[in-house]
């Protein structure tokens, strides 16, 4: 089977068939193309799925993924991720191995067939001028016969009159003798054109057409057989991210797995377990009776006394039982004593674990500066030692501050969780409650706010009135309302906030300062509604003002 025996007379239609070809490549490349192009979009839509609904950092909803079923989202969110990256490799993997090579590929395609057809219009042409100059022969020698029969039969006339001289018979043989010859010579002439013609002829149909043709049916086949090795390519590059997609599916089945909801039942009673006691019951007060009513020991009601105000909770005049106090929208105190025995202990022990970490994280610090000190003590060429003394001692100092900070809060830690006697001093609460009690009927914070029946009573002295300003008490899982403005401040220096509760800040940009610095060397400020934390005092210069308002529009950076 052969394109240069078999198809030797259609040059014309194996042109139009092999453009076919080509014009076929270039619309496989045009869809692998658009399939990568999917692939990509795919992806992107993808990643942006997982990023819209992955938790934002330092935030309330960052702290709700404690749980087995938000853990297991989570995963499934990381997950797609790498599921999306796969799509991403399918994309680059179709764009080097198909498109870039076929696009190449058609290229060369082009160029070769260019050639091999212009081979053959080239061999068309030669065969064609031979047969040109055979008709061309023949021709003059058909003329030449014919004018030698002329000639001859002119001199036979000539001949045959009686009148006509000697010398113009002579004169007629001799013409018809030279048309004769010229005849002659057209006749070998046109014989040795013909048979130059018919090997010509043999050699362009038996000869160079059909290695024409042939090297045409080879590139052709060679283009059949690179489209085809092409599909195969596409589903491979499908079929090697199948076992990493399988991998993310069974992550995400095995994240589903680990939902536990008795745990996550659990997780709800630490999170919101306030350690009192169910108020007990109420006593019946006997109003029948002549004598000046007073109140149980459960009873969260105040009497009033003779020339003496009652308690009051703002402006209202009756209690009301723990679970159902509102929180306090200002500021908690520093030791947590508005919260709940079990939430305070682990708000206490939360923050022991985080001023540990800051320890850490500057001893880790002081020790890198002092192997610093003794390469420059070394090779003094490398730097000055002198110049690290003055971070190393704002560094001991950072650290004498956090260690005075994690007894206190240690102090108060074991003080709920009674592992040391109540302290014994008047307890002032940044929350407003102050309690003007005898300091020997005082144990603790929590120990005054609960009756040995679990309910909440306020004690009223017949010589002490015990005032209680309009506010309520904190719940720590309520939102809370932004804190005011207390000034503004500007930062000296670049600050990259990486801890939890930090917040990065440029040189040079404005701030909103919402909390001084209480010694330890931390000042908390706010850049806008969204965005507050902590930096360093020693990086910013803080102007406070008492009548500052709580703005929330950004402050302009400014340059040095």
């Amino acid at each position: 089977m052969s394109w240069g025996t078999e198809l030797w007379d259609q040059f014309d239609n194996l042109e139009k068939h092999t453009q076919w070809g080509i014009d076929v490549l270039e619309k496989y490349i045009k869809f692998v193309k658009e399939r990568t192009e999917i692939e990509l979009s795919y992806a992107k839509q993808l990643r942006n799925l997982s990023k819209k609904y992955q938790p934002k950092k330092n935030s309330k909803e960052e702290e709700e993924y404690r749980y087995t079923s938000t853990r297991a989202f989570l995963a499934t969110l990381n997950e797609m991720n790498d599921y999306a990256g796969q799509h991403e490799v399918i994309s680059e993997n179709m764009t080097s191995l198909i498109t870039a090579e076929l696009t190449r590929y058609v290229q060369e395609l082009k160029q070769e067939r260019k050639s091999h057809f212009h081979d053959g219009r080239k061999a068309q042409q030669h065969i064609e001028t031979c047969w040109k100059q055979l008709e061309a022969s023949k021709r003059r020698f058909e003329r030449d016969c014919k004018e030698a029969d002329r000639a001859q039969q002119y001199f036979e006339k000539m001949d045959a009159d009686i009148n006509v001289t000697k010398a113009d018979v002579e004169k007629a043989r001799q013409q018809a003798q030279l048309r004769h010859q010229m005849a002659e010579d057209s006749k070998a002439e046109y014989s040795s054109t013909l048979q130059k013609f018919n090997s010509e002829q043999h050699e362009h149909y038996y000869t160079h057409i059909p290695n024409i043709f042939q090297k045409i049916q080879e590139m052709e086949e060679r283009r059949i057989v690179r489209i085809g090795e092409s599909m195969k390519t596409f589903a491979e590059v499908d079929r090697q991210v199948i076992p990493i997609i399988g991998k993310c599916l069974d992550e995400i089945t095995k994240a589903a797995e680990s939902v536990d909801h008795k745990n996550d039942s659990q997780m709800v009673i630490e999170a919101f377990k306030s350690g009192f006691e169910p108020p007990g019951d109420v006593d019946f007060e006997d109003f029948t009776q002549p004598m000046k009513r007073t109140v149980s020991e459960s009873s969260l009601s105040n009497s009033r006394g003779d020339g003496k105000s009652e308690p009051k909770f703002g402006s209202k005049s009756k209690g009301k039982l723990w679970p159902f106090i509102k929180k306090n929208k200002g500021a908690g105190p520093e030791d947590f004593s508005n919260l709940p025995p079990e939430q305070r202990r682990k708000k206490l022990q939360q923050k022991v674990d985080e001023l540990n970490r800051d320890i850490q994280k500057e001893m880790d610090s002081r020790d890198a500066l002092t192997k610093m000190k003794d390469v420059y003590i070394k090779n003094p060429q490398m730097g000055d030692a002198a110049s690290v003394d003055l971070r190393l001692a704002e560094l001991g100092q950072n650290i004498e501050k956090l260690r005075l900070e994690v007894q206190k809060f240690e102090g108060w830690l074991a003080e709920v969780e009674g592992r040391l006697p109540a302290r014994t001093e008047q307890p002032r609460r940044q929350s407003g409650v102050y309690e003007a009690q005898n300091p020997a009927a005082v144990n603790s914070c929590a120990q005054d706010r609960e009756s040995p029946d679990g309910s909440y009573t306020e004690e009223q002295s017949q010589e002490t009135e015990m005032k209680i300003p309009a506010t309520d008490f904190d719940d720590e899982f309520d939102d809370e309302e932004p804190l005011p403005t207390i000034g503004t401040c500007k930062a000296l220096y670049t600050f990259e906030g990486q801890n939890e509760g930090t917040i990065s800040v440029a040189e040079g940009e404005m701030l909103y300062v919402i909390e001084e610095d209480k010694g330890d060397g931390w000042t908390r400020i706010r850049r806008n509604e969204d965005e507050e934390g902590y930096v360093p005092t020693s990086y910013v210069e803080v102007y406070l003002d008492k009548n500052a308002k709580d703005v929330h529009k950004p402050l302009q950076k400014i340059s040095e």
